[in-house]
C-alpha cells in the first residue's frame, strides 16, 4: 500500500528529519538513505519498519543538520586522523585507481571531531524515538488506505452476490429450454430413433451444462473473501489466491453457458473480479 510520513525535531546536537515513503510491491523492500552521523540506527529502524510493514517498497530518508556553533570550537582528533590516513594509504596501495579522500569526507567521518560518546548515544536514541513516531504515522496512513480498499472490495462482493441471486433461479429454466431444443434436433436427425436413448443423451448433456456447482463455489469464495477482510492483518496474498479461484469459476460458468443471461452474468462477474484483483495488489 502507499503511505507517507515525515517527522522532524530539533535536539541540542542538531535537527533530525525522517521521511518515509511506501509504494506497492509484492514483497518487503526497504531502501535507506541515512546521514553518516546516524548510520548506526539503521538496524533498529529496519526492525521497526519490519514490525509494521510486511509488504511494499519503503524509501527511508534520515537527515541530520548539526546545530550552529556545535563544531565552532571543535578540534580534530589526531588519533582518528592518523588511523584514517593510514587506512587510506593502504587502500590506495592495494587499489591504485582509488580516489583520495576529500576534505569534506574526512570532516564527516564518524569520530573525527572527537565527539562526546554520550552525546552521540543520546542523539541516536532521540532519532530512534522520532523514527518510532514516523513509522507509527506511516502505519496509520497505510491502514486508512487499506480500510478504503477493503470497503471497495466488499462493495464488489455484494454486487456479485446480488448477480448470483438473480441468476440462480433462472438457470434451471434455461437448461430445460436448451435441453428441449437439443431433443427436438435429435429427433429430427434420428428420425424415429429410440425415445429412451434420446432422453439418456439429453440427461447426460444436461449434467455437463449444469452450473449449480460453479454458482455454489462462487458463493463460497465470496464468503471467504469477506471472512479474510474481517479478520484483518496481512491479507493481500490470501485475497490474491481467492481472486484466482473466483476467476476460474467465472470462466467455467461462461464456458458452460447455454443462455445469453448466463453468458452476460459471467462477463459481469469477471469484470468485478478483475476490479477486485487490481485493488488486492495494493493490499498488504
Amino acid at each position: 500500500m502507499t503511505g507517507y510520513a515525515a517527522h522532524a525535531r530539533e535536539f541540542p546536537q542538531g535537527t533530525v528529519a525522517i521521511e518515509l515513503r511506501s509504494v506497492n510491491s509484492r514483497f518487503l523492500d526497504l531502501q535507506f538513505r541515512i546521514a553518516e552521523e546516524l548510520r548506526a540506527i539503521e538496524p533498529q529502524l529496519r526492525e521497526q519498519l519490519g514490525g509494521t510493514v510486511s509488504r511494499g517498497k519503503v524509501d527511508v530518508r534520515v537527515t541530520y543538520s548539526a546545530a550552529l556553533g556545535t563544531q565552532a570550537d571543535a578540534t580534530l582528533d589526531a588519533v582518528v586522523l592518523a588511523r584514517l590516513a593510514k587506512l587510506s594509504t593502504q587502500v590506495r596501495a592495494a587499489i591504485p585507481d582509488a580516489q583520495p579522500l576529500r576534505v569534506s569526507e574526512v570532516l564527516h567521518w564518524p569520530g573525527v571531531f572527537g565527539e562526546d560518546a554520550s552525546a552521540q548515544v543520546a542523539l541516536r536514541e532521540a532519532a530512534l524515538a522520532l523514527a518510532r513516531e514516523a513509522v507509527a504515522d506511516l502505519g496509520a496512513t497505510r491502514a486508512r488506505e487499506g480500510a478504503k480498499l477493503a470497503d471497495m472490495i466488499r462493495e464488489r462482493v455484494e454486487r456479485m452476490r446480488a448477480r448470483l441471486r438473480e441468476l440462480e433461479p433462472a438457470v434451471p429454466a434455461a437448461i430445460a429450454a436448451y435441453q428441449e431444443k437439443v431433443a427436438a434436433r435429435l429427433r429430427e436427425v434420428l428420425a424415429g430413433g429410440e425415445e429412451e436413448r434420446i432422453r439418456q443423451e439429453i440427461a447426460l448433456f444436461g449434467v455437463k451444462i449444469d452450473v449449480a456447482e460453479e454458482l455454489s463455489r462462487l458463493a463460497t469464495h465470496l464468503d471467504e473473501v469477506e471472512r479474510v477482510l474481517e479478520r484483518g492483518g496481512a491479507v493481500g496474498k490470501r485475497l490474491d489466491f481467492l481472486m484466482q479461484e473466483l476467476n476460474r469459476e467465472a470462466n467455467t460458468l461462461g464456458s458452460k453457458s447455454v443462455s445469453r443471461e448466463v453468458s452476460a452474468a459471467a462477463v459481469e462477474l469477471k469484470l468485478a473480479i478483475e476490479q477486485m484483483r487490481e485493488q488486492v495488489q495494493n493490499l498488504e
